[in-house]
């Protein structure tokens, strides 16, 4: 039965009104709808959903939180540059970036926190 289940990944926003501005309007997601509580609720892709749920004292994870699987990388992260999103750059051991891109094998990624600090990523894999 979870296989054929909608996923819902749920991030705390510690200000929702301005995760929802984030959401909306810099990447672009669609609110559906605002829950009881306060979370909002957003279209991510094909039967998944995003919802920021108010948790104005939680830090967020210093790892991804959710990634985007993405069919132009690079298209992605300069669309997404021109809405103010900012990228992460990293230069250590075997992690990259190019043009904020790094290729791992037969994938690349690129990272960026929302404006509640959650870890989010692109990735594509190459096929």
């Amino acid at each position: 039965m979870l296989t054929t289940s909608t996923i819902t990944h749920m991030l705390p926003a510690q200000d929702t009104e301005r995760a929802r501005h984030y959401y909306g309007d810099q990447l672009g997601l669609r609110q559906t709808e605002t829950g009881p509580d306060g979370t909002c609720f957003f279209e991510a892709g094909s039967g998944h959903v995003i919802g920021l749920r108010p948790l104005p004292d939680t830090k967020p994870s210093e790892n991804t939180a959710l990634s985007f699987e993405v069919g132009d990388i690079a298209s992605e992260v300069r669309d997404l540059e021109s809405r103010g999103v900012h990228f992460a750059d990293f230069d250590s051991g075997d992690l990259r970036t190019q043009d904020h891109i790094a290729t791992m094998g037969n994938e690349k990624a690129a990272w960026f926190t929302d404006s509640e600090g959650n870890v989010l990523c692109l990735h594509q894999v190459m096929r």
